[in-house]
């Protein structure tokens, strides 16, 4: 391997840097976010390789190509065992089709992917500097729970966790709010986007750089890059020598599609990406004018987490195909949408789809779908039947499920008649008293409430 890759903003008025500082300082300081200048390529040979491998010993061969130089083989590997601890199955529908569950982690979401080797790898670096850090993260359901339990009692580390209130399951909410120690909440009468804008102009404060703040977001480079390892797991395990590989993403804030993307640029054998949205469409809609416009207020949808109107990551993707996207949305340089049609098929689910395919689905095939999930299948599904109906038989198509069916009750009841079972993740939560504070959407308050309970 070369020398360690350097990290550039999307906003291209910030300083280059290297993987464990871009981690620990989440957002650039010109309000960009980072990417690796050059990506590293993964040799055929090797990713069929990874099929004989466990999945924390692909997290640790694929993450490696990134942190090279930043850290030593042995603490990596420890790492990557120490925050995969748990099953990745990848289920069987039809023909050669999968729905890749991502749902078995500590807080039953995809964000434990990320959230688990992010926190390891910055307690590792701030260990050996013997740094403090205060991690800002906002949530729009799944993200906040990962992060915060991810976090958890590491004495290096507090964190402030901000969610829309009324956007959000109960037993979402709980997972986040029962926790205590150096986990802070805070509800917000908003949208997710607001409490992401208040989170960024955070890190955008010159007066609260004695904080030490950064970001457990997607738009720290340090959610991404685990996030890159599920993609060529579910390659390795399911694909023959010389085949290519579909898969659907439900997208919000769009890391999950990103963690593919770098996957893709790292040699990973994908024909499409499928970018399935809720209805705040905001990206379908540029994937076919070229023109984007942002979704304010977000449209509020029972696949939650992904309520996003202005997903933050656009910029990162933007930037792959050669544009610039600033972090307000307002593209500067245009991006090659060609070959971005090509490599990424954009469709918008509606809530009515969302629960007739959960129904479906269970009816059919015995699967059960979650609403971010559901919108993942109905996009393949919708793929299948408008592109072309041969894909039905022979062509390897991976659908992502990101939330455990058990985190959206009400839903699952409603549309099937019972009550999806408890993952032991899950199980007595509800009755554990909850501590969290409520705010206003304004950034003085946030401010105000910051310096006070961090001095």
């Amino acid at each position: 391997m070369n020398e360690p890759i350097q990290f550039f903003s999307t906003n291209l008025k910030a300083g280059n840097l290297r993987f464990h500082e871009a981690l620990l300082k989440g957002q650039a300081p010109d309000k960009g976010l980072y990417l690796p200048v050059t990506i590293p390529r993964i040799p055929a040979e090797e990713i069929l390789d990874f099929g004989r491998k466990e999945y924390w010993e692909i997290a640790y061969f694929v993450t490696r190509y990134f942190l090279n130089g930043e850290i030593s083989d042995e603490e990596l590997s420890a790492i990557a065992r120490d925050s995969y601890n748990y099953e990745v199955p990848l289920e069987h529908v039809f023909g050669h089709k999968y729905v890749m569950r991502l749902d078995r982690g500590p807080t039953a979401s995809f964000k434990d992917f990320a959230a688990r080797m992010m926190a390891r790898l910055m307690h590792y670096y701030l260990k050996t500097g013997n740094r403090h850090l205060l991690i800002l993260t906002a949530t729009s359901g799944d993200t906040g729970s990962a992060v915060a339990n991810a976090f958890y009692g590491m004495d290096n580390i507090n964190i402030v966790v901000l969610f829309p209130k009324d956007e959000v399951t109960d037993r979402q909410r709980k997972q986040m709010t029962t926790l205590g120690k150096n986990v802070k909440v805070l509800a917000l009468d908003a949208k997710f986007d607001d409490c992401q804008a208040l989170v960024k102009q955070a890190f955008a404060d010159p007066s609260l750089d004695h904080l030490g703040l950064s970001s457990a977001n997607s738009i720290n480079i340090g959610r991404l890059i685990p996030q890159t390892v599920y993609y060529f797991y579910a390659y390795a395990k399911l694909a023959s020598p010389g085949e290519q590989i579909i898969f659907s993403v439900p997208s919000g804030n769009f890391g999950d599609m990103m963690g593919g993307m770098l996957a893709l640029k790292m040699g990973l054998p994908v024909k499409r990406f499928i970018i399935a949205t809720n209805h705040n469409d905001e990206f379908p809609k540029y994937l076919i004018s070229g023109e984007y416009s942002k979704i304010e207020p977000s449209r509020n949808c029972i696949s939650s987490a992904m309520n996003v109107g202005h997903p933050s990551n656009l910029a990162r993707l933007v930037a792959l195909y050669g544009g610039t996207m600033d972090e307000k949305g307002i593209i500067h340089r245009a991006a090659d949408m060609e070959r971005m049609r090509t490599e990424l098929w954009g469709i918008s689910i509606s809530d009515a789809e969302t629960r007739t395919t959960i129904d479906e689905a269970w009816k059919h095939w015995k699967l059960l779908l979650e609403p971010h999930g559901s919108v993942g299948w109905t996009g393949l599904m919708r793929y299948i039947v408008e592109q072309d109906n041969k894909l039905l038989k022979d062509q390897l198509c991976v659908s992502l499920e990101t939330a455990h069916p058990a985190k959206f009750p009400d839903e699952i009841k409603t549309i099937t008649g019972f009550d999806p079972e408890l993952p032991q993740s899950l199980q007595g939560i509800d009755n554990k008293p909850e501590f969290f504070a409520d705010l206003p959407n304004n950034y003085s308050d946030f401010k105000s409430w910051l310096n006070t309970n961090f001095k």
